[in-house]
């Protein structure tokens, strides 16, 4: 299986309010993964659930909202389906659907799922 890496260049600084454009709509939506803090800066790749070698990934940020301060990274532009979030690159952490013209959200885990094991973000 050939896994695809690609070398992009990212901020890790904070957002600010309203900084986020996404492309969604039609068959296209949207994937926001909301990480606890420590995995600022961390990259996390998803994948489609039939095709687990196309991955795409995005860093974790720190985001400003009213209510604080959030930690989560946004993917768009993903075709409608169901996707793998991936723990490491070899692990699968939880799967979620994407449905076109809109944006799913999932949680990751606060705590390892596996006792005595490092939660491991790429």
């Amino acid at each position: 299986m050939s896994h695809e890496h690609h070398h992009h260049h990212h901020t890790y600084a904070p957002s600010g309010q309203g900084t986020v454009m996404l492309n969604i709509g039609g068959a296209i939506g949207a994937l926001i993964i909301n990480t606890p803090a420590r995995l600022q800066g961390h990259e996390i790749e998803v994948s489609p659930v039939d095709d687990p070698a196309h991955r795409t990934h995005a860093a974790v940020r720190a985001r400003y909202v009213r209510t604080g301060v959030t930690y989560c990274l946004v993917i768009d532009s993903l075709p409608e389906g169901r996707y793998v979030i991936w723990r490491d690159p070899v692990t699968p952490l939880a799967e979620v659907d994407v449905h076109g013209g809109a944006v799913a959200e999932f949680d990751w885990p606060s705590v390892s799922a596996v006792p005595e094991r490092e939660l491991v973000a790429v």
